[in-house]
């Protein structure tokens, strides 16, 4: 129930909201309300209608917002993409901090192109690459200079200690002085076995062979003589290219990287690894020769296989290859399944013996990562490798002793649930043997440092999530972005490396991620609000004020009454934390109106994910179709059910083997919240959500019958063990080693308890969720001849619909079952 209180947090945060737009002041960080509301629309022009068709049409109407935002190289301003009005291109522009934007031409765009360009050692020299060339950029003379120009592509660049720049080119490695251009090839993998003057006779008739005949013992002693020759004039002789390193018949190279100091390679190797298996295809009915596509798509989590790779230092110099093993990592061997195990083959009248073994063992796989796994110190003497086990129970960070040819552990993270995919980042501090990582290991990610071999110290603490760090070229702050103020706000911090004292650098409510300036002296913001898509400001570090640099909001989207969303902590019963939920009131909301409202649950998406927060929504179509429901007379929740991100490990991993448990149990909660607390008509309610969202409404409509009238399923994923291996084998393990847990959590086992109104709603060319989910759960329904439920497919849409033909089809069904069944 709105109370005073929330209604003047509300005016206090419209004010200030608008005071940040109109001019570069941020808004005084207050304390964080119990319900946190979000900005108001003081820009709606009265009687403006909002439709369905409006909402689904091309986005181009709401904003055409900045996107890869970031700095020019002097902090003079900044560079962004643009999508081009009505068409799926995107420009470049260069916007100066006191002009106008202005369009990148395209012959200049190579010049423009060094986000994620490196520099020298005293950074007179960045280099980068630009549609797989390298440029160099001198920045004492401000010019740029092309170094390659053709059809490979280059990448990997490290500025060597020796100041030459190094790359690599498919399996080669060359380096390159950036001043002469003279470049050399300094080290080769080779996917086969190293070649011998002559093998060994194979059988009994080939030893004969040899034996006998005169001419083929020359033949073998001349060959072996050339061969002699050729490893002799490779050893003497220094103008000739390095010998390959011969890393074997039947492998695959999963990656490189070459020390500083160009002495070093590490690298990765693994067996042949397939994204998928002939019989993985989906049927594409709508294509430009009439005929049926059968296009490729992902192999299933059930058909996997444990990976482990083969961690390999290649010494340049030498030739010498080593091959590290992994039994210097604490729980290499531990039989971290035991216990699932164990209950797995009861359930089979089986008894599990549980032994020490060896676990496949692979480089981290973090999916937001650019630099990868494997990090050196700046003078490339040391080496840390983030490794993961293949059952994502564990992470290590260990170490490389060169001299002792084994891994060190430096720090060991294990979950009994499921290392997170994120907030893995990991280095060294600049100029220094300090690692510097995220890590969950109380609860939460927060930062750390650890000399190596020395004593970890924790650098951030506290119930809230560390986001996005950057280390400072000097080493003394690492800056983030972190929801410290409230769950649903996050804002922009620095963290001291020696003492952890920490710098709260914004108070710009809302949703903020942010680019460091090259100088160190700026922050570029990207803010976003509950009612405003994301725009660029810039801010001082050390200053109150930000100045706002764009502004892509069209004034028809601004036009409109937009409901303003309150973020409401509901009570769990289950557990000590709340569930956090986005509520949209009607505009003539009456908390005493004796006809209680009906009310729509919208379930986000990913599983994985958070929405309930006071940002701009990724789902911005919902968000427009929430107001337009509260204009129909309807009360919107949209809750970050356990499992969502922003809220710690705890809430993460509460879905361990049984997902769609304790999510339903908090639909629960937030639906008796709303009867309680938002004069809602709990027998009036209905759900909608696509994705994991889609699986949730069929868990929620199957083992809670009545909690809602109607329900619909979007792109919905119905049986866990045809979902890809990435994502549910972190949440449910193999269903080869945990069947009770893909039982426990996929919908097509539980379809019998369907008593309400269902609505599915399935792209057909769907390749993440596929269209058979939805195909065999349907059957499944009929099996059980159930009556209530209807199917919508969608022919020529993948899992994110492009169509705004097919968005307002959607839409349109979703709504009228809605009307149909709450009203």
């Amino acid at each position: 129930m709105k109370t005073k209180v929330a209604i003047a947090i509300a005016a206090a945060l419209m004010s200030a909201s608008c005071a940040m737009t109109e001019a570069p002041t941020a808004p005084q960080q207050t304390t964080p309300p119990t319900v946190l509301a979000t900005a108001e629309n003081n820009q709606a022009i009265a009687g403006q209608e909002l439709t369905l068709k409006q909402i689904m049409s091309d986005q181009d109407w709401v904003a055409r917002s900045p996107t890869n935002a970031y700095w020019m190289l002097d902090g003079s301003g900044v560079l962004y993409q643009q999508k081009r009005e009505g068409s799926q291109l995107s420009d470049w522009y260069h916007q100066p901090l006191d002009k106008e934007a202005h369009q990148v031409p395209l012959d200049k765009l190579h010049n423009y192109a060094y986000n994620d360009g490196i520099y020298n050692a005293d950074k007179s020299l960045l280099a980068y690459t630009f549609e797989g060339n390298i440029f160099v950029r001198d920045l004492t003379k401000n010019e740029t200079r092309q170094l390659t120009r053709d059809e490979a592509r280059q990448s990997q660049l490290v500025f060597l200690t020796n100041g030459h720049l190094a790359y690599r080119q498919e399996n080669d490695f060359f380096s390159v002085d950036p001043r002469t251009g003279l470049t050399q090839q300094i080290a080769s993998l080779a996917l086969r076995d190293a070649p011998k003057a002559n093998s060994e006779p194979k059988d009994f008739i080939a030893r004969e062979q040899q034996d006998l005949i005169v001419f083929v013992q020359v033949e073998r002693k001349n060959k072996a003589d050339r061969f002699a020759q050729q490893q002799q004039l490779q050893e003497k002789n220094a103008s000739l290219a390095p010998q390959p390193f011969y890393l074997g018949e039947g492998k695959q190279i999963v990656a490189t990287s070459l020390s500083p100091a160009g002495d070093k390679l590490i690298v990765a190797i693994s067996a042949p690894q397939k994204w998928r298996e002939d019989g993985d295809i989906m049927p594409n009915y709508v294509t430009e020769d009439g005929r049926i596509a059968a296009e490729p798509v992902r192999s299933r989590v059930a058909d996997a296989k444990p990976v482990e790779h083969e961690i390999l230092v290649l010494d340049l110099s030498s030739g010498e290859q080593t091959k590290l093993t992994y039994n210097t990592l604490p729980g290499w061997d531990e039989d971290v399944l035991a216990e699932v195990r164990r209950e797995n083959y009861a359930a089979e009248g089986k008894t599990y013996q549980s032994e020490k073994k060896p676990r496949p063992i692979t480089l981290m796989q973090d999916w937001g990562w650019q630099s990868g796994a494997i990090r050196w110190t700046d003078d490339g003497k040391q080496a840390a490798l983030m490794l993961e086990a293949w059952d994502n129970k564990d992470r290590w960070i260990a170490s490389v002793d060169f001299a002792g040819k084994r891994f060190v552990n430096q720090d060991r993270l294990h979950d009994e649930a499921w290392i997170n995919y994120t907030h893995n980042e990991f280095g060294f501090l600049p100029n220094s043997d300090t690692l510097w990582f995220q890590s969950e290991a109380d609860g939460y990610s927060h930062l750390y440092v650890k000399p190596l071999n020395g004593k970890t110290k924790q650098l951030t603490q506290g119930k809230y999530v560390v986001e996005d760090p950057t280390v400072s070229s000097n080493g003394e702050f690492i800056y983030f972005s972190a929801n410290k103020p409230h769950p649903g706000n996050y804002e922009i911090y620095r963290v001291r490396t020696d003492n952890a004292e920490l710098e709260q650098l914004t108070a710009l409510g809302g949703i903020n991620n942010y680019e460091l300036s090259p100088q160190e002296d700026r922050l570029l913001i990207k803010h976003s609000t509950a009612l405003q898509p994301e725009e660029l400001y810039v801010q001082a570090v050390g200053s109150d004020s930000a100045q706002r640099l764009t502004n892509t909001v069209t004034e028809q989207f601004m036009s409109f009454d937009w409901v303003a969303p309150e973020i409401v902590p509901v009570p769990s019963s289950h557990v000590a934390d709340p569930i956090y939920t986005r509520v949209y009131y009607p505009k003539d909301y009456d908390p005493n109106r004796a006809e209680k409202y009906p009310a729509v649950v919208f379930i986000h998406g990913a599983g994985y994910l958070q929405n309930a927060h006071a940002g701009w929504s990724g789902y911005q179509r919902e968000f427009m179709f929430h107001t337009f429901l509260t204009q129909q007379g309807y009360v919107v929740l949209d809750l970050d059910y356990r499992g969502s991100k922003g809220y710690g490990r705890d809430w993460r991993t509460a879905i361990y083997r049984q997902m769609g448990t304790p999510e339903v149990e908090d639909l629960v909660d937030v639906a008796k919240w709303a009867g309680e607390n938002a004069n809602v008509d709990t027998n009036r309610m209905g759900t909608y959500g696509g994705s994991y969202g889609g699986f949730l409404t069929f868990m929620a409509l199957f083992k809670e019958p009545g909690l809602f009238k109607a329900g619909s399923a979007l792109r919905p994923v119905s049986d866990w063990a045809h979902y890809n291996t990435g994502y549910t084998s972190n949440i449910l393990n193999l269903p080869d080693d945990d069947p009770i847990a893909y039982r426990r959590s996929s919908p097509i086992y539980f379809t019998e308890g369907l008593e309400d109104a269902l609505l599915i709603n399935s792209p057909m060319v769907d390749d993440n969720v596929f269209f058979q989910d939805s195909v065999r759960l349907v059957q499944r329904l009929i099996e059980h001849e159930k009556e209530d439920f209807e199917t919508a497919i969608f022919p020529v849409e993948p899992h994110g619909f492009r169509q705004p033909s097919s968005w307002l089809d959607e839409y349109r069904r979703i709504f009228k079952l809605f009307e149909e069944n709450l009203k």
